[in-house]
């Protein structure tokens, strides 16, 4: 069957129809029909498309809303000019999975879209406001577009992680505040650390409770998972995305008594202080310049400017200390394994992370580690107790996987 996978954010779209089905999930014989992103929804939005693992192409078209470029995307895709034989009308798209978000306590796996999933989403609305609004209306527009037989399911990001014990999730508050509220560590990025320790067992031929890693997914947002027997048992994002490591705009960890302190000096409000620390901080606050590794990464080289050199290492010191701690809350691991576009693309990062690991057996080989940009491979020395890997991260293919086995009755490996 042929599945349109959606990550609907409020001006952007990634999207990408995936061939699957329970034969092809067994044999890893998915086939990637097409692949696309749609930005600056609202105005001359710019369409980037690319067929199976052809060139790209670029396209503008005037898109208001999501649901504009909704239909533009289907329309194009089922027509002569995308030149997609898979797709030769509307009706050759038989079902669509969605990212979402927040699931909440309500969603531990990936569900069938009913409007009774609907409301459950709407009630986690209080704890994601910028995303599970828009994943909403992708939803509500595919329906209006497919009609409402088309199957949709809904993938959390929050799923993965809620494997995590009491100890792990609970925060050393008023208990009757998470009776209450429900404010508690979530977790998030859970698709793609639940596809590196899919991708590492599988590379290393091992079964599910065997795998015990460390998964580091390092992008504009970043986030580290502690997993055992297959399992997150901790996580550092926490009841949103904004606490744990060092990322793009975001501080992580800080101390709590810093966002009244900020608020009485600068005469601003605990919102704005929030949104200080979710858009102004991170790589980009410390530095100055930007929330780019890569331009950062150059104005250390080229200027040996010191406040990019100190974004660069906080960050780095923030994720070694973060391995370390999980190491040790899981009694050790098997390996460390990067992912996101930092994670994958950065050897110059993956190595400063690892540098002063060698107390837990992890040493790094630096050609391996040199070479291996955007491509999966081991990147510790052979004889290395704590292993190295690069994955690059597949959330899409396993939102398919998920949507097949929804709609087919099989029940979602995590």
């Amino acid at each position: 069957m042929n599945i349109l996978v959606l990550n609907a954010g409020s001006s952007s779209l990634k999207f990408q129809i995936i061939a699957t089905d329970l034969a092809r999930i067994r044999k890893d014989k998915d086939v990637r029909v097409l692949r696309g992103e749609v930005e600056r929804i609202g105005a001359e939005a710019v369409v980037t498309v690319q067929k199976g693992d052809g060139p790209k192409q670029k396209l503008t078209e005037s898109l208001k809303n999501i649901s504009g470029a909704l239909d533009f995307v289907i329309r194009w895709a089922a027509s002569p000019d995308s030149g997609v034989s898979e797709i030769e009308s509307v009706a050759d798209i038989h079902a669509v999975g969605h990212r979402v978000v927040h699931g909440g306590e309500s969603f531990t796996d990936s569900v069938l879209i009913t409007d009774e999933v609907m409301s459950g989403i709407e009630n986690c609305i209080d704890l994601a406001p910028l995303h599970n609004p828009t994943n909403l209306r992708g939803i509500r527009a595919m329906r209006d577009l497919l009609g409402p037989k088309i199957p949709q399911v809904a993938v959390f990001d929050t799923a993965f992680h809620h494997s995590l014990a009491e100890r792990s999730y609970l925060y050393a508050i008023p208990y009757h505040l998470y009776l209450r509220y429900r404010i508690r560590r979530y977790g998030f990025h859970g698709i793609s650390h639940r596809y590196m320790a899919y991708r590492y067992r599988t590379i290393r031929n091992l079964g599910r409770e065997q795998t015990n890693i460390v998964s580091l997914h390092l992008g504009n947002g970043c986030s580290a998972a502690a997993i055992r027997g297959g399992r997150s048992v901790d996580t550092s994002m926490g009841m949103t995305p904004l606490e744990g490591l060092v990322m793009g705009t975001r501080s992580g960890d800080v101390d709590p008594a810093i966002l009244g302190f900020i608020a009485a000096k600068e005469g601003i409000s605990l919102h704005e202080v929030e949104t200080m620390l979710n858009k102004q901080s991170g790589l980009l606050g410390v530095s100055g310049l930007t929330h780019d590794m890569r331009v950062l990464q150059d104005e250390a080289r080229q200027h040996d400017d010191r406040r990019a050199k100190l974004a660069i290492d906080i960050f780095c010191y923030r994720v070694r200390k973060y391995i370390g701690a999980f190491l040790a809350a899981m009694g050790g691991a098997d390996a460390v394994v990067f992912t996101g576009g930092i994670g994958e693309n950065s050897p110059e990062v993956r190595a400063k992370i690892c540098e002063g690991l060698e107390w837990a057996g992890l040493s790094l080989d630096g050609e391996k580690n040199q070479k291996t940009i955007g491509a999966e491979g081991m990147i510790s020395r052979d004889d290395s107790r704590l292993a190295a890997y690069v994955i690059p991260t597949d959330e899409e293919l396993l939102i398919a996987r998920d949507t097949a086995r929804c709609i087919l009755g099989e029940p979602n490996p995590q």
